[in-house]
């Protein structure tokens, strides 16, 4: 069974959950403005109030929350939670209420009040529509163990953390999620900061104030969100200290051109609906009728399928996606050997028979995508290349002179993938980025992405203001003991469970190891 892809359903996290105490006895007004950044409920509702001690004793409850406190550390301070409701443009640019999360750390530590950072946060890919990171206190809330773990990386050390819960999840009516859509997902990470600096003195600690200091992080989407609002506050002119995007799909079109190629990730048959949808809505141009692009069998219904709040697994039990079968097993043959060798089953070699193995997990005779529109997809990455994606396939070396995208792609998917390519535009961070992921992540694969990003960017890598961290390689330098931990707790998940299940928790696993190292590096700058 597929395991949970953009939560943290892992080893590290698995059985973790809080139920949070506290709440609010102030009285709050509904806001008239619908202007972006505006609060909708001023002040928000405190969800729930823990000490520190009374926090590092929940985490301390079960095994993982022990591992938790081992790799996070023990908690400096407590951790008051705010449910913010804001206001927000949808792709259409009209108004559209959200909510996310305000974490205010508590105590009496030089580090728990006064001026303090603020860590803004990206979450992860998820399915369920009642995705709410403020709720601790409802252990039921998917988004319950992600809540607990930024909350005792970030909030628990002395940071102000803001988490949108974004367009399409808890009390949102958009009906669908921006997935992967740059623009709008940056103005809604914008806007949550906004309307949490607007929150902050009304909170019950109106003298834990934003000390200037802004850091912007986040895991798998979420890290692709979190480098689009890098490169958006950029160009507004606004101010980011430091930011640490992890494991995201920022190459997108070189990411989605491999996928077609054959190299099919974990999680696909999920991600393809979201995306679709996602760029259907926004550029009216990936389909005139759902069956251009899935198969008979799944097509009718999948523009509203997803974010749900029918879980995952009872959506492939009950046949509305396959678990992993995104393309047919027994491709069609177009006469063009080029063509079919790339729609062919990949096999061993040219590939390792652990890679054959993963990405023939992708296909089957109950599949998600129909022959006609990956033959056409396949067929336009041909005859306009991304050039990363095809130095990939031919097993080149990534660098500066051979990663550009393609100039006129003909697929309108593949034209929405380039619009929204951390690629696109020519822009750079100023300031010191930290890309943390693992290179043998099954889902977001590290060198189509992290990779590309690092040729792009690589006089930044040079000078050390873009850093990458591969928490698979050699544990060495600042962040060794992070590896080390990464690969010993997935080491033992592969003695647990078997090498072709843990590999499914691969990309979940990485995530709280990619925040304390993301921790670390917003602490060494200065």
């Amino acid at each position: 069974m597929l395991k949970q892809i953009g939560g943290f359903t892992c080893a590290v996290l698995a059985a973790l959950s809080l139920a949070g105490c506290g709440g609010n006895s102030q009285t709050s007004t509904v806001a008239t403005s619908t202007q972006p950044g505006t609060l909708a409920v001023d002040p928000p509702l405190r969800v729930a109030s823990l000490s520190a001690s009374a926090f590092a004793t929940e985490l301390g409850a079960s095994p993982s929350g022990q591992q938790l406190l081992q790799l996070a550390g023990t908690p400096a301070c407590g951790v008051d939670f705010y449910y913010l409701k804001y206001w927000t443009t949808d792709p259409a640019g009209k108004p559209t209420e959200v909510s996310g999360a305000l974490m205010v750390p508590t105590g009496g530590a030089a580090q728990c009040a006064g001026a303090r950072p603020i860590v803004l946060y990206a979450h992860g890919t998820t399915t369920a529509a009642n995705y709410n990171i403020a709720d601790i206190s409802d252990t039921t809330n998917p988004a319950n163990t992600e809540s607990a773990m930024i909350a005792a990386v970030f909030a628990a050390q002395g940071d102000i953390v803001v988490a949108p819960n974004f367009e399409g999840y808890d009390i949102s009516n958009l009906g669908y999620h921006p997935y992967v859509n740059g623009a709008v997902n940056a103005d809604d990470m914008m806007d949550a900061l906004s309307a949490a600096r607007a929150a902050l003195p009304r909170t019950f600690t109106p003298n834990t104030t934003d000390s200037g200091q802004l850091y912007v992080t986040g895991y798998s989407e979420g890290g692709y969100v979190a480098m689009a609002t890098v490169k958006a506050m950029q160009a507004a002119g606004d101010t980011v200290t430091a930011s640490a995007p992890a494991s995201g799909p920022y190459a997108l079109e070189a990411f989605g051109d491999s996928i077609f190629f054959g190299q099919v990730d974990i999680g696909s048959t999920v991600f393809a609906p979201l995306v679709t949808t996602s760029y259907q809505k926004a550029y009216a141009n990936v389909y005139q009728q759902t069956s251009d692009v899935y198969s008979a069998t799944y097509a009718n219904g999948i523009d509203t399928l997803l974010p749900s709040t029918t879980p995952l697994t009872t959506l492939f039990q009950s046949g509305k996606l396959p678990e992993a079968a995104l393309f047919d097993s027994a491709p069609p043959s177009t006469g063009n050997s080029t063509l079919d060798a790339l729609l062919a089953v990949p096999k061993s070699p040219p590939y390792t028979a652990s890679e054959a193995a993963l990405f023939d997990a992708g296909f089957g005779t109950s599949f998600l995508v129909n022959d006609s529109y990956r033959a056409a997809y396949v067929a336009d990455a041909l005859a306009n290349p991304d050039a990363a994606a095809m130095t990939l396939l031919h097993q080149g070396t990534l660098s500066a002179s051979d990663i550009a995208l393609a100039a006129t792609p003909a697929v309108g998917l593949r034209q929405d993938f380039k619009v929204n390519d951390m690629r696109t535009g020519g822009w750079a961070p100023k300031e010191p980025m930290l890309m943390c992921g693992g290179d043998q992540d099954p889902t977001v694969f590290f060198e189509v992405n992290t990779g590309v990003m690092a040729a792009e960017w690589s006089p930044l890598v040079a000078a050390g203001v873009v850093n990458v961290l591969d928490l698979n390689a050699t544990p060495a330098g600042p962040y060794a003991a992070v590896q080390g931990a990464f690969q010993s707790t997935y080491a033992a998940l592969v003695s647990a469970e078997g090498a072709s299940t843990a590999i499914q928790s691969y990309h979940a696993t990485e995530a709280p190891f990619c925040m304390v190292a993301a921790r670390a590096f917003f602490a060494q700058v200065p």
